[in-house]
């Protein structure tokens, strides 16, 4: 799959299954659904409460995964294609979260009321390597220098 391909299941899809290490139980990993939006450099935006589990499993270790897969190919999930994003997630500072909010709400208009609540925080997953699948025999792996370079979009 070209990079054009990848960049367009990125931004098709509007979630994908976060995996982080969980700070309650030894660093086993936890999984969960996560909504995101995307930066110009294609790094999902995420939105998370601080009492949700996986926002204490990055505080502790901000090593995390995410995985974006076709939609459309839900019936054969292995005939689709997906997108392995490996990195680390911070949480934005104040100056860069207005863009990054009207981003998101952009992309998930319906999580409007997360935002007036105190405990919800933008982050960011930097991306710093990524393995993707598109078919039999086609996959690989890209290192962050060739992930941005090709999937980056400025609006």
């Amino acid at each position: 799959m070209s990079a054009s391909g990848l960049r367009e299941l990125l931004f098709a899809e509007r979630q994908g299954v976060l995996a982080t290490l969980s700070a309650r139980r030894a660093g086993w990993p936890f999984a969960s659904v996560a909504p995101y939006a995307l930066t110009d450099e294609a790094e999902p935006l995420l939105l998370f409460s601080d009492l949700a589990e996986h926002t204490r499993n990055v505080r502790a270790d901000p090593r995390a995964s995410l995985l974006v897969q076709d939609s459309v190919a839900l019936h054969d999930p292995q005939a689709g294609s997906r997108l392995t994003l490996l990195g680390t997630i911070e949480s934005f500072s104040a100056g860069d979260a207005a863009a990054a909010q009207a981003r998101y709400l952009e992309r998930h208009p319906q999580s409007a009321h997360y935002f007036a609540m105190s405990d919800f925080r933008l982050y960011v997953l930097h991306v710093q390597e990524a393995r993707f699948i598109t078919g039999f025999g086609d996959m690989g792996w890209m290192n962050a220098q060739r992930f941005h370079k090709e999937l980056a979009v400025s609006r």
